[in-house]
């Protein structure tokens, strides 16, 4: 193995241990002799890659999203088929990244980090699509960003719940393509075209 593929491996060995700890223990719990320890490395290495806890911090959640955004695919013909396969994909990505995910959502961020952003962004876009495509007659131009975060919120619950083991996640994932119709249908979609784009999405 090449210097540059161990570093690469250190690297992400790094980034993951430290996703562990932010998600069990919180951000007061990490340390760079605690990674060393872990790790069987030295803490220079970890300065190396970081420069500092806080900057590990940061890399952990920005790694976290650049991941979560490389699994949602652009808006298409249908923008409801979108949102609720931008919906589903986020639910995926915590089942699979349940570390890394506990990291990016609850342990608490720093003052000056924006690494969701991207995210939050893509799903607005998709949500005023569905407004403007006539799908969401009930939902005002300007109220885009909050019916954005009402299926951010809707999709976060339903992730945090599994992942928790207050829900099973066969049931979580029900739970999601019920509720992303029902919201469909409140934001005003014809209930068949609801339920026809959810289902398109989530098959």
């Amino acid at each position: 193995m090449s210097p540059r593929q161990r570093d690469a491996a250190l690297r992400e060995s790094l980034l993951a241990t430290a996703a562990q700890v932010l998600a069990e223990e919180g951000g007061p719990a990490l340390s760079t002799r605690r990674l060393a320890r872990e790790l069987g490395v030295s803490t220079t290495a970890v300065y190396t890659y970081f420069g500092s806890v806080e900057q590990l911090r940061r890399e952990v959640r920005l790694e976290g999203f650049r991941r979560l955004e490389a699994t949602l695919d652009p808006p298409g013909k249908d923008p409801v088929a979108a949102l609720a396969g931008a919906a589903a994909a986020f639910f995926r990505f915590g089942m699979a990244e349940p570390h890394l995910y506990r990291a990016m959502f609850v342990d608490r961020p720093l003052d000056d980090d924006r690494a969701g952003e991207a995210c939050f962004l893509l799903l607005r876009k998709i949500f005023a699509e569905a407004v403007g495509a006539g799908r969401f007659p009930g939902v005002p131009a300007e109220q885009a960003e909050m019916g954005a975060a009402q299926v951010w919120s809707t999709q976060h619950g339903l992730a945090t719940m599994v992942l928790s083991g207050a829900l099973p996640e066969a049931a979580g994932r029900a739970t999601l393509a019920d509720l992303l119709v029902r919201l469909a249908i409140g934001y005003g979609d014809a209930p068949d075209q609801a339920a026809r784009s959810v289902s398109e999405a989530l098959k």
